[in-house]
């Protein structure tokens, strides 16, 4: 299983569409890929024209997305208080912490901002 970080799904679906190919790519693979509450949350919050929310709908429906819970939420404030420099990082920590309790790979386009979270694979796409 891979969970998008927002980074993803905005450079999959939006603009010039950059990683619409490799997300092609990982979904005709068979992989499983899920989007948290929280990446739902930063993407309908952003400007969306209501085709881009259209396909993540058809793609990524809101009614399957993986719930921020008591489960994540537990993670989420170990995060806080083990990673450096945590302040600002509250949601991006959160959105881990959903990957990390569901032992699935994270797939983000902000390597750099997940580094130091222990336990969190990172996926990366092949070669489209």
């Amino acid at each position: 299983m891979i969970h998008l970080d927002t980074s993803v799904l905005v450079d999959a679906l939006t603009g010039p569409r950059r990683s619409a190919a490799a997300l092609r790519t990982a979904l005709a693979s068979g992989e499983r890929i899920v989007v948290s509450t929280l990446v739902l949350y930063e993407w309908l919050r952003g400007p969306r024209r209501a085709e881009e929310v259209d396909v993540q709908e058809q793609l990524f429906p809101r009614e399957e997305a993986a719930v921020f819970g008591l489960e994540e939420a537990a993670c989420a404030a170990t995060l806080y208080r083990t990673v450096r420099r945590p302040r600002g990082r509250e949601i991006d920590l959160a959105i881990a912490a959903c990957a990390l309790t569901q032992e699935a790979t994270f797939w983000t386009l902000n390597e750099a901002d997940f580094r130091d979270v222990d336990g969190l694979t990172l996926y990366q796409p092949g070669p489209n």
